[in-house]
Parts: C-alpha cells; sequence; structure tokens
C-alpha cells in the first residue's frame, strides 16, 4: 500500500446504479485508509496521540478483523481466523498491510459474487446475533461508515507521525 497519494483514490461514481454507488464509496474509503497508512515503518504505524492506544497499526489490524467478520464470516458464512486482539497489531509494517489486503480481496470476492447472484437484497448466512438478519446493503453502508470513522482517527494519527494532512 505504500505510495498511495490522494490523486490515486478511484472517485466514487456520480449518477451510477445504486450497487455501483454503495461500492464506489467503500472503495474511496478503504484507498483513503490505505494513503494515510502508507510508507510507514513500525514506529509510525505505532504512533499514539495523547492518552488514546489507537494506533494505525491497530486500525490495520480492527479493519482486518471487521472486513473478514463482516462480509467473510457473516455475509458469505465462511470462517476465517483473526488476531485475538486486532486493536493490538505489532506485527512487521508489510505483514499488516499484507493481511489488510487479503482481507479486503476476500470481501472484494464475497461482494461480486453476491451482486451476480443475488443483488443487494442477499441476506448474511450466518449473522451475529443470528436473530438480526442483515442484507449486504446494509453491511456494505455499515462497512462505508466504518472506514469514514476511522479515516478521521486515521487523518489525526497520521499528522502526528510525519505532520501529512489530506481531506
Amino acid at each position: 500500500m505504500a505510495g498511495f497519494v490522494l490523486g490515486d483514490r478511484p472517485d466514487p461514481p456520480i449518477a451510477a446504479p445504486e450497487a455501483d454507488t454503495l461500492v464506489g464509496f467503500l472503495e474511496f474509503q478503504r484507498a483513503t485508509f490505505a494513503w494515510k497508512c502508507g510508507g510507514l515503518d513500525g514506529a509510525g504505524l505505532a504512533t499514539r496521540v495523547g492518552v488514546s492506544t489507537m494506533t494505525l497499526g491497530g486500525l490495520l489490524g480492527h479493519l482486518t478483523a471487521v472486513e473478514d467478520s463482516w462480509f467473510t464470516d457473516d455475509f458469505a458464512g465462511r470462517s476465517v481466523a483473526t488476531a485475538d486482539d486486532p486493536w493490538a497489531a505489532t506485527a512487521a509494517p508489510d505483514v499488516l498491510r499484507s493481511q489488510w489486503r487479503a482481507a479486503v480481496d476476500r470481501s472484494r470476492a464475497v461482494v461480486a459474487e453476491a451482486l451476480r447472484e443475488q443483488g443487494l437484497d442477499a441476506v448474511a448466512r450466518d449473522p451475529k446475533p443470528p436473530e438480526r438478519p442483515v442484507t449486504l446493503r446494509w453491511i456494505l453502508v455499515h462497512m462505508i461508515e466504518e472506514y469514514a470513522r476511522h479515516n478521521g482517527h486515521a487523518d489525526l494519527l497520521r499528522e502526528a507521525v510525519d505532520g501529512e494532512t489530506g481531506e
């Protein structure tokens, strides 16, 4: 993910079908997150702001777990092993970024298959809790919100590392 710059982010479509719009906004948020974590060494990914224990490395671990939890585990009903405490991600930077990219790739594959076969109204196979069925549409909107919220955290953390700022 190193080398992501602001201009490399995919613009979400302005006038497109609903599924393309949702996936476009999720890809935009993912690319923003990749840009905020790009090019940093272990010390940069471990930087904290104030009394918070949150780090960019921890966010990488958390979003890896969230991608797998919502798309692979809950929606597709396939189990993926995740870290016991993804917030405490301390692996090497390349490993953290590689794990996140792999989770995103798994999620993309699940979404593409579901959109081809059932569309946005497809229901998660193994939701948690089971009495709360959710659709692919809901999961996509939730993941856009999840990334947008954590991109705000990533803005502050990245600025603390090297002064890099952006929208």
